[in-house]
């Protein structure tokens, strides 16, 4: 059985229905950030479903040295204190280097190890010592399997509040593919399994100086990721994701996501059914 795992009032794990996390991927202004979160509240309420809002204050692994950042973590981590303490929802961001973490743990329910980092140990080590909630996202050259070590390396701070998110493995150049049976793999470990259902049509340096992006595949893998009994899905939303300064070929409207996100809770209480 997956352990259930409490962040504020959203419980995710166990037989819990589905979760989201959910949020723009960087965090572009205050503006921008709150009218997001707050139109992320309105849909997740319509549709009963819980929510964890993400947002990144700094990119780090931009394709390219002149691709938008975000806005620093200073500034970052004050929008995101003001998102969490105006609509009292839990918030998320992550974190790149041990520096970062004590300051962010001081505002975030869930602190993000990205994929990138997953094999950082002093890094996992220090965002478990926090005693927050670790999401801990799979590197796109591991395989399913070799997410316990980095449960391990979290496990051995005493720490047991423990997410880990699939976004996919690298396939040749320039693209991703999600094997489907990573999920239970994962879940056999204990914790709580989210699906990052934007990142994993993401088509990594496909556009030279950044990123592209599928966002015209996230419905059918997200169906076909909750059908294997996931706990969370994980997408990065935007108003206008044209428009985006960051990952907005992978992210999907706003507009469109209560839609999605009915369909997904159908078919997660088909397979949590009792």
């Amino acid at each position: 059985m997956v352990r259930e795992i409490s962040i504020g009032d959203v419980k995710i794990g166990g037989n819990r229905p589905l979760m989201l996390i959910a949020g723009p991927c960087v965090i572009e202004n205050e503006l921008a950030t709150l009218r997001a979160a707050e139109r992320l509240m309105t849909i997740c309420n319509a549709v009963d479903i819980p929510l964890i809002f993400k947002a990144s204050y700094d990119k780090a692994n931009r394709t390219s040295v002149t691709s938008f950042r975000g806005v620093g973590m200073k500034e970052g981590l004050r929008i995101l204190e003001k998102v969490k303490s105006s609509l009292e929802i839990p918030v998320l961001s992550d974190v790149h280097s041990i520096e970062q973490v004590q300051p962010a743990a001081e505002v975030l329910d869930v602190i993000q190890i990205p994929a990138f980092l997953c094999r950082q140990t002093d890094l996992v080590v220090a965002v478990a010592k926090t005693g927050k909630v670790v999401n801990v996202k799979k590197g796109q050259f591991l395989a399913p399997w070799d997410m316990e070590n980095a449960v391990g390396k979290a496990e051995s701070t005493g720490n047991e509040r423990i997410i880990l998110t699939e976004r996919g493995v690298s396939f040749g150049y320039n693209n991703l593919v999600v094997d489907m049976r990573s999920f239970p793999i994962m879940r056999n470990s204990g914790f709580p399994v989210v699906f990052d259902a934007t990142h994993s049509v993401q088509l990594p340096g496909g556009q030279g100086g950044s990123s592209g992006g599928q966002r015209e595949f996230v419905e059918y893998l997200s169906r076909a990721a909750v059908a294997t009994c996931i706990d969370g899905i994980f997408m990065e939303v935007h108003e206008n994701p044209d428009k985006a300064l960051c990952d907005g070929p992978n992210s999907i409207k706003l507009d469109d996501l209560a839609d999605l996100l009915k369909q997904l809770k159908s078919i997660d209480a088909i397979v949590k059914k009792p």
